[in-house]
This record gives structure tokens, C-alpha cells and sequence, in this order.
């Protein structure tokens, strides 16, 4: 029973992070079409900052994503899978959100990246750990 209520949970954070990126997507799309960019940035500000930070949760949200499901699958507590999702959305949040609306050295980016590399590093040292219990 433990295991399936931490694969539900993995499941709920598994689609909250998805409708996340498909809002950050969403965000370069729509700054696209208002620039008439078809591809890249095109030295537009506004899509300068969108594009990365669709394009860097698109990098470490699968990674993560795994991660949990396979720490549910393997024995994780359910508690544990929401900790690690619940930090990994806000991290990734915080991130999109410094790199679209700050400027210059933004404070946004440097904490969502922390939260995100914490997750990614609590998730690899857990499934170490399982992998060999």
C-alpha cells in the first residue's frame, strides 16, 4: 500500500512539473508570435530570457522526474516523494521566474537552480542507498 501512495505522489508531482513546463512553453511561444520569430531568440530581449528558461526545465525535469518514480517504485516514502516534488516545482518556478522577469545577476536563478540541484543530489544519493539495501 506505502508503495502505491508514493507512486501517486509521484504521479501529482509528475504533472504539475508537466503543466509547468507547458506554461514556460507556452510563454516563448506567445513572445514568439508577438516578435515574429520563428526560430531562436532574434536578439529580442523578451525571448532571450523566455527561451532558457523553457529550454533549462526541459533539461532537468525528466531527469528528476525518473528519479521519483523510481524512488517510489524502490521503497521511498510517500512523504519523501512529495518533499522532493514539492522542492523541485518551487525550484524550477523560482528559476523560470528569474530568468523571465529579473534583470541582470538575478537572485531567482541562482535559488532555483540550488533547490533543483538539491533534489537532483538527494534523489541520486537516495537511489544509491536503495539500490543497495
Amino acid at each position: 500500500m506505502s508503495t502505491m501512495l508514493a507512486i501517486h505522489a509521484a504521479g501529482l508531482w509528475s504533472g504539475l512539473l508537466i503543466l509547468l513546463m507547458i506554461g514556460l512553453s507556452a510563454v516563448t511561444v506567445r513572445r514568439r508570435r508577438r516578435h515574429l520569430v520563428a526560430f531562436g531568440d532574434g536578439g529580442v530581449g523578451e525571448l532571450t530570457a523566455a527561451t532558457p528558461a523553457f529550454g533549462n526545465a526541459s533539461e532537468y525535469i525528466p531527469a528528476a522526474l525518473i528519479a521519483l518514480l523510481l524512488l517510489a517504485l524502490t521503497g521511498a516514502p510517500s512523504w519523501m516523494i512529495h518533499a522532493l516534488g514539492a522542492t523541485l516545482l518551487i525550484g524550477r518556478g523560482i528559476h523560470a521566474f528569474g530568468l523571465i522577469y529579473q534583470r541582470g545577476p538575478a537572485s531567482g536563478r541562482v535559488i532555483g537552480m540550488m533547490l533543483t540541484h538539491a533534489v537532483l543530489l538527494v534523489s541520486a544519493l537516495l537511489l544509491i542507498a536503495y539500490g543497495v539495501i
